[in-house]
């Protein structure tokens, strides 16, 4: 390890062992730069903090195990662990086995006698028949060593092997990935330094002459001169930059090389920080970050590369797709984010789900539906020369639509339900020459289509009539692309011409509103983040020189210029933003990333190679796959773990499909009189996992309603608790009913909160048995609370009775804040401390029911008792709105995030929609509650959204019911007929596929959420202890799904104990259908 320096340059400043270590990596990065190689294997082995896997693998691959045992040794040492173990037996394994081969009989023995040894307690077998191997003339005589290779391909094999043993071995967590910051990261803090020591010469120079670094700065006067004054010898923080550091020449092309090397002086004050140190609660904000694991509040000033330290990007290649022609312009879905939109050189336009590798529909070349009511340009255009490729292909902002724009004067509009459901809707004949680009847009309930092409203008289209509603004109070249964007209820665009001219129009005839230049004056694309409020731009001009910009809407001016882009003529580069937080460019044959709040380079990912110069990219709504162009019409899919996951859950589902499908066939032949009853399931079965897209849409599968009546009679019973695996929570408080449930959105802890008012929060920690440190029924939890301040986060109960009173919580979407009230007033607390952050709203009315607007963590709905719901702005601590429609309590709230509205319900039994934008009542309707029963006073309902954000589940304890929010059309529906107790609860499962509901008697049943049938039941005997099993006041009284495993859920009880169960392993196959 590396020894401790009496004088410690990071003394009295908190996190002292963090900043060493990155002082660490910035040499490692330093030496990585400057060719010192050996020196940073050095480093890494010494100090422990870095693994580089492709060192190593390069010491396996050439057979030099006695360097890859050094390089180790600085990790793990072999009696560490289990897989230390295995590690430093494999690689003594093959070293063996290479002796042996090579017949070099000596080296073999030595290595088994001084190497091996170790191994053979508790291994006696093996060691004895590793002895054996001596005897034999050729190792590969052994039965076991029969399929052994040449030595290259084993090798390869053992590095293959090792690579799983280290990336499962908690030694080495946190240390295979090289953390992200700019290069030339410690000469620029050098550079910092000297300028902060030239300002505090006391006669500074102009130009100083920086000598040594083993020394602090000081400017020397000039005795031959005389002294001048400060009008003609100005302030070196006016005019100096100083900049003795550089880096190598070989780097010298980069556009950002000048940036990282110098600071201007004038960005440095003597006086006190613009960002000082302030208290975590105090000024507190809540504003959401996806990242998941902030634990401190953003404050209104930026911190570069605070909010990128933790996103997960894109690095792992999971697939590659073939096309026939080279890719011009793609997009993935904006709700269904496998689904990807691919135009080509040659006019295909073709539709992949990436989840499978599959096209699901393509169309080769391109084809004029109509080619009578085409123009004569066109006509003679195309005689002319026929060959037409796609120049831009885009998704409406629902996905119910895309549109193709051509290189020759043509649009396309497609309409697209499901799959491979694709459907011509509107040819149109938009453009002298071709068009360049096209947007999507809907004010005032209409649906138009914006397109701008070569003949220097921009034309408005209604989809739904096909007429041309606006022609703007004002460019003096071909416009380039255009940005369609709405703000505060007003609907405008804007436009770029190949000259990098910028113009903003409404949709009238008043012309344009703004007119200025981008930098570079060259073709430009502009884009919104995901939330609408920042505004970016990316050009490149005709010298090749490209400006990647964040724009000062107000000021129509550049805010901050991105540094990294590499100079290339041949092309225009392209670029995407990512959520709210990153930017990405194809560029230099790699795609480069940044922080939206920090100029410099933040990322490049090569995608494994063989890219062009400036490839194509396009990241899918929520940034966890990137679909990325390559060299001979190839298209990677780059995905996130999250990604991967979502892969995976996709192919699982086509897998059961198949399952399924097999085993309803087989009955068919064992069982001929059930033919009727298993043909009608087997169609069933097709239609909902023949197409993968069909499991995400329930509207597309018919209306019916099913009861117990109408189950199938094979439904799997849960008896035993040998048949699943269920895990009691264990919390040394006593508490009475669980009256909330939720897990946390990280996956890592489940939050509950009781009939009292007590919150109980359980975390998973991350170790040997459970190598995720996510939630599992496997190993037990920790009941979590704070070192420090309060030990529990209780509500504030009513003076009156609190059983009758309703308790609520909604918690952030970084698991940092957590909003909650148990009939009293409403608390905020902080969920890394416990501390009550502020109190609002005593009662009466008290609050039912909460839940923060997904993209804004400082806004809150509130259901309250009084039937009235208030929009909250938890920051500045005012009521935005007050909604007004239910006649009684409200029990139920729900954000959808691509609808734009809020779902509520209540103890009257409606259900209503409600505008995001203006507040307003969009829709509403009432339960049907099956044979006329009267509501009671008790009989809430509860909602839940689809995963899709077009539909939820409404809950009531009579039956169970899935809408479209547009409509309110109820979809499917469940009845509990004679047969069931009340439904208590209910909940999807991460991906919507299922439906966990819980009864009054105890028992849980698993629907398929896309027929809504019912397909398992676990009765309370396979999860309760044996003296609670026949207790008939002990049932679920609420249900939480996993975030991110789709077959585990917990329950919370009457008794206060929550329980967590999912399927046993490995016969149930991680399935519940199948145990």
């Amino acid at each position: 390890m590396l020894k401790k320096k009496e004088e410690r340059p990071f003394s009295g400043v908190a996190g002292m062992s963090t900043l060493n270590k990155e002082l660490v990596f910035l040499i490692l990065q330093f030496c990585d730069e400057e060719g010192f190689r050996e020196t940073a294997w050095k480093l890494e082995r010494e100090s422990g903090f870095y693994f580089d896997m492709k060192y190593f693998e390069e010491m396996v691959l050439t057979g030099n195990w006695s360097e890859a045992e050094w390089y180790l040794s600085g990790f793990t040492n072999l009696d560490d662990n289990r897989y230390s173990t295995k590690i430093y037996f494999e690689i003594r394994k093959q070293s063996f086995f290479e002796a042996l081969d090579s017949k070099d009989r000596a080296k073999a023995l030595d290595i088994l006698m001084k190497d091996l040894k170790v191994f053979e307690c508790g291994n006696e077998d093996l060691f004895k028949e590793m002895t054996q191997l001596l005897t034999y003339n050729d190792i590969r005589e052994h039965d076991s060593l029969s399929s052994y290779g040449d030595i290259k391909s084993a090798r390869k094999i053992v590095m293959q092997e090792l690579k799983k043993i280290i990336e499962a071995n908690p030694l080495f967590h946190e240390k295979l990935n090289f953390p992200c910051f700019g290069r030339h990261r410690l000469r620029r803090l050098i550079n910092q330094g000297l300028n902060w020591q030239h300002i505090l010469c006391e006669r500074p120079c102009p130009n100083p002459d920086i000598k040594t670094l083993f020394v602090d700065h000081v400017c020397e006067p000039d005795n031959d001169s005389p002294a001048e004054s400060t009008e003609n010898n100005p302030l070196p923080s006016q005019t100096t930059q100083l900049s003795v550091l550089t880096p190598p020449s070989s780097s010298s092309s980069s556009p950002s090389t000048l940036t990282q090397s110098t600071l201007r002086l004038e960005s440095l004050c003597l006086g006190a920080p613009t960002n000082p140190a302030r208290e975590l609660f105090e000024d507190f904000d809540i504003s959401s970050k996806d990242s998941g694991a902030v634990d401190e509040v953003a404050s209104n000033t930026s911190d570069p590369g605070r909010s990128a330290k933790h996103v997960d990007m894109p690095k792992i290649v999971a697939l590659t797709l073939n096309e026939d022609s080279c890719p011009t312009s793609m997009d993935f879905h904006p709700i269904k984010q496998t689904l990807l939109l691919v135009g080509s050189s040659v006019g295909d336009v073709g539709l992949w789900d990436v989840s499978q590798g599959e096209k699901l529909r393509w169309r080769n070349f391109f084809r004029v539906w109509n080619i009578g009511a085409c123009s004569m340009a066109f006509k003679a255009a195309f005689v002319k020369n026929p060959c037409i490729s796609v120049n831009h292909i885009m998704w409406s902002p629902d996905g119910s639509l895309f549109g193709a724009a051509y290189s020759k004067h043509i649009v396309q509009l497609y309409s697209h339900s499901e799959g491979d459901d694709v459907q011509p809707l509107l040819e149109i004949d938009a453009h002298v020459g071709g068009v360049n680009d096209l947007a999507f847009s809907f004010p005032e309930g209409q649906i138009l289509v914006l397109t701008c092409g070569d003949d220097k203008t921009i034309k408005v289209w209604n989809v739904v009539t096909g007429n041309k509603q606006f022609t703007f004109e004002g460019h003096d070249t071909p416009v380039y692309s255009l940005c369609s964007h709405k703000k505060a209820g007003l609907h405008y665009f804007f436009s770029i011409s190949v000259d990098g001219k910028i113009k903003a129009w409404l949709y009238d005839n008043m012309g344009s509103r703004i007119d200025y230049s981008a930098p570079g004056l060259g073709p430009t694309k502009m884009a919104y983040s995901a939330d609408g409020q920042r505004l970016f731009s990316c050009g490149t001009n005709k010298d090749g020189e490209s400006f990647l910009i964040e724009w000062n809407e107000s000021e129509g001016c550049t805010k901050r210029t991105y540094q990294g882009l590499h100079k290339c003529p041949s092309s225009v580069v392209q670029f995407v933003t990512i959520k709210n937080q990153l930017l990405a460019a194809g560029d230099d044959h790699v795609i480069k990333f940044w922080d939206m709040d920090n100029s410099e380079l933040l990322g490049i990912i090569d995608a494994e190679g063989d890219l062009p110069v400036t490839p194509r990219i396009c990241f899918n709504k929520e940034g966890t796959m990137l679909a990325v162009v390559g060299n001979e019409n190839k298209i990677k899919i780059l995905a996130t773990d999250a990604g991967l996951h979502l892969l995976q859950i996709s192919e699982k589902h086509s897998v059961d499909a198949l399952r399924e499908i097999s085993e309803t066939l087989r009955k068919l032949a064992i069982n001929p009189s059930a033919t009727q009853l298993n043909a009608e399931t087997t169609k069933r079965s097709i239609s909902k996992n023949g197409d993968p897209e069909n499991v995400e849409d329930v509207k597309s599968l018919p209306f019916g309603e099913a009861s117990i009546d109408d189950e199938v009679q094979n439904l799997i019973e849960f008896d035993r608790p040998s048949q699943c695996q269920s895990l009691q929570l264990s919390a040394h408080v006593k508490v009475n009913k669980i009256s909330r449930l939720i897990y946390t959105y990280s996956g890592n802890g489940i939050l509950a909160l009781a009939s009292n008012g007590i919150h109980l929060l359980w975390k998973w920690p991350q170790n040997e048995l459970n190598l995720t440190g996510k939630a599992t029924a496997k190993v037990h939890p920790q009941f979590w609370q704070p070192k420090s301040g309060s030990q529990l986060m209780i509500n504030i109960l009513p003076d009156s009775n609190h059983e009758e009173a309703f308790p609520c919580f909604a918690l952030s979407k970084n698991d940092s804040y957590l909003l909650s009230a148990s009939g009293g007033i409403i608390s905020l607390f902080n969920m890394i401390i416990f501390k009550t952050l502020m109190t609002t709203m005593p009662p009466p009315p008290a609050a039912t029911c909460l839940a923060f607007h997904p993209r804004d963590n400082n806004i809150v709905a509130i259901g309250r008792d009084d039937s009235t719901i208030l929009i909250y702005n938890v920051r500045s601590n005012k009521v935005k709105s007050k909604l007004m429609g239910h006649t009684k309590r409200v029990t139920g709230l729900a954000f959808s995030d691509t609808q734009n509205s809020l779902v509520s319900s209540g103890a009257d039994a409606q259900i209503f929609i409600w505008n995001g934008d203006n507040w307003q009542k969009q829709n509403s309707t009432f339960l049907q509650i099956p044979g006329g029963e009267e509501l009671e006073t008790s009989s809430d309902t509860h909602i839940q959204l689809h995963q899709d954000h077009l539909h939820f589940l409404a809950v009531h304890k009579t039956h169970l019911a899935i809408y479209e929010i547009k409509s309110l059309d109820s979809v499917k529906k469940w009845t509990a007929g004679a047969s069931y107790s009340p439904i208590s609860h209910a909940t999807f499962s991460c991906d919507s596929q299922v439906i966990y509901a819980g009864f009054l008697d105890g028992t849980i049943a698993i629907f398929d959420a896309s027929v809504l049938e019912l397909q398992c039941r676990i009765n309370a005997s396979a999860y309760l202890p044996v003296s609670l099993r026949c207790s008939s006041t002990v049932y679920p009284v609420v249900v939480a799904a996993h975030p991110q495993e789709a077959t585990q859920f917990a329950v919370g009880l009457t008794n206060g104990e929550v329980h967590v169960l999912e399927p046993r392993e490995p016969q149930c196959l991680g399935n519940w259908a199948h145990c």
